[in-house]
């Protein structure tokens, strides 16, 4: 019964309908990070603090435009898509005979899982008109965690592991081994380093973000630090560097190029 039970659900997470839907989430997913490449560059070149240039304010800016709730709506089913194929990816898709290697994908597949969960929550929250910026999630949680027992050391090895993730994903842009989840051998020469720009500079911007993310994140056992969590407060401590606007804008076009990587993977990605 345990397996035949397992077997149905392997068949439906690898389902043609369900990994429709997980392409559609990309689409979602590049889509939200164009948004924050833009709400980005409005902090670098006219301060904005209307918005925050994080996930949730790239939702809110879709749920204010025409048609916003209900592409809401739709982004959060594909987000859910993108979440039972990463779940169902590090369940059975791991065939590799190196055990470490096939953990540390498992490990990676779960991670994105619950990202996307994260996300789809978030878009539904959004939609019924009830979703709170990231970064004030960020800075209650974190605030919660430092009233823990060990709760500065808890904060602390968060922020090193997304910093640790930041930095993967820079060395993900610099080696382009995210051409290996994509099939890309039909395209022309032209399109390929299209893709491969976009995905390049899209992955070294994101991973400097998320390592400035940590970083702040770490910083957070202190009161100023609390202030500054999150992704919107990265975005803001960049601004803030000396020639910050020309980094900020530097960070933006790379999540802009990061977006439309994800698009492209909609119909490029391996499944």
């Amino acid at each position: 019964m345990r397996n035949t039970a397992s077997d149905t659900a392997e068949r439906a997470t690898n389902s043609t309908g369900l990994k429709l839907l997980a392409r559609a989430g990309l689409i979602a997913y590049g889509v939200m990070h164009l948004l924050i490449g833009w709400l980005a560059l409005q902090i670098a070149w006219s301060g904005s603090a209307g918005k925050s240039a994080d996930s949730s304010g790239a939702l809110k800016t879709l749920a204010s435009q025409p048609l916003g709730k209900p592409l809401l709506w739709l982004a959060a089913i594909g987000f859910v898509a993108l979440a039972l194929w990463q779940a169902s990816e590090a369940i059975w898709g791991q065939r590799q005979s190196d055990k470490i290697k096939r953990i540390r994908k498992q490990v990676t597949r779960g991670a994105r899982a619950i990202i996307y969960a994260a996300l789809a929550l978030s878009a539904a929250s959004i939609a019924r008109g009830s979703g709170s910026s990231s970064s004030k999630s960020q800075k209650q949680t974190t605030a919660g965690v430092l009233d823990l027992p060990g709760g500065e050391f808890l904060v602390v090895v968060a922020g090193l592991v997304i910093i640790g993730v930041g930095i993967a994903h820079v060395v993900k842009g610099f080696k382009k081994s995210f051409l290996d989840d994509m099939e890309i051998s039909s395209l022309s020469a032209a399109t390929r380093r299209t893709v491969e720009r976009l995905g390049e500079s899209g992955y070294i911007a994101k991973g400097v973000a998320l390592a400035v993310m940590g970083g702040l994140l770490a910083f957070a056992t202190v009161s100023a630090g609390r202030e500054k969590a999150g992704l919107d407060g990265a975005m803001h401590t960049i601004a803030g560097q000396p020639f910050g606007k020309l980094l900020l804008t530097a960070v933006a076009a790379g999540f802009l190029a990061f977006g439309a990587f994800a698009i492209m993977q909609s119909r490029y990605r391996r499944m």
